[in-house]
């Protein structure tokens, strides 16, 4: 892992950089998805309004939880630090954000989390990326043998004994799961939002399949369980799979629209 690119006297975090390249990557997505459908909303407003939320939501939801006692250790610095983000957290704060900015550029609010959902897959994605390569805490537990019908499996890990959170035994390395399943859910999410959808139906299956993917993820992940062997994060994900599934519902019950066509070209004057 790499926390710290050096260029001459220049250091630059690699977390950050990744952040910096998943929101490139998501005013791109959602820029496309605008032109899509035809509309003159300002993509990079809404993905920095919403990336900024995002990180602060992140930040303070994990610090309200404080299930790794940061908050008691290191007070207001905890704020800070690279490490100690929650998923749900960036989650609620950066819907509210895009929903916010949907209503007022006159789209609607669900509508512009449909369009929205498949950057915000691979700017998670890309987020991942960057920490894996700052080893910012958020990898599994050490690697264990499985025994499964008689056979054993030794699963692959890897140490991150520089990372900005050291760790020197083989671990779960679960950013690149995360970077993977992430990357595919953003790929399918872009396919199906070309084809004819109800509103909310695409924002509904990004919560099915990225709060299913993260609820299992968190099975080998660091964070502690505190109900039912189950982690905060768990139970936040498990809360965003139901309202998933309430907005699919809601959509099934609705007609699918066809995405806006481009209008056909003006006939010349004979």
């Amino acid at each position: 892992m790499y926390p710290f690119l050096h260029i001459g006297r220049y250091i630059q975090p690699t977390y950050g950089l990744m952040i910096l390249t998943a929101i490139v990557a998501a005013v791109f997505l959602l820029d496309r998805a605008f032109k899509r459908e035809h509309l003159t909303a300002d993509a990079v407003q809404m993905v920095t309004f919403a990336a900024v939320s995002g990180m602060v939501g992140s930040k303070i939801w994990y610090l309200v939880l404080d299930s790794h006692g940061y908050f008691r250790t290191m007070g207001w610095s905890a704020l800070w630090q690279n490490s100690g983000f929650s998923w749900f957290g960036a989650l609620v704060f950066g819907v509210g954000a895009l929903v916010l900015q949907g209503w007022r550029a006159k789209i609607g609010g669900l509508r512009t989390l449909d369009l929205a959902a498949p950057a915000v897959a691979v700017g998670q994605a890309l987020g991942r990326v960057g920490c894996f390569l700052s080893g910012d805490g958020c990898y599994g537990i050490p690697i264990k043998p499985v025994h499964i019908f008689g056979h054993t499996f030794n699963p692959w890990g890897m140490s991150f004994p520089h990372g900005t959170v050291p760790v020197f035994v083989p671990v779960y390395p679960t950013p690149l799961y995360e970077t993977t399943i992430y990357l595919a859910i953003g790929a399918w999410l872009w396919w199906r939002l070309g084809k004819p959808h109800a509103t909310g139906a695409i924002m509904g299956r990004y919560l099915i399949l990225a709060g299913s993917s993260r609820f299992l993820i968190e099975f080998i992940r660091r964070n502690p369980k505190i109900i039912w062997g189950l982690s905060n994060q768990q139970l936040s994900c498990a809360a965003a799979v139901a309202v998933g599934i309430v907005l699919v519902w809601r959509a099934s019950r609705r007609p699918a629209l066809s995405p806006r066509k481009a209008p056909a070209p003006a006939a010349k004057p004979a």
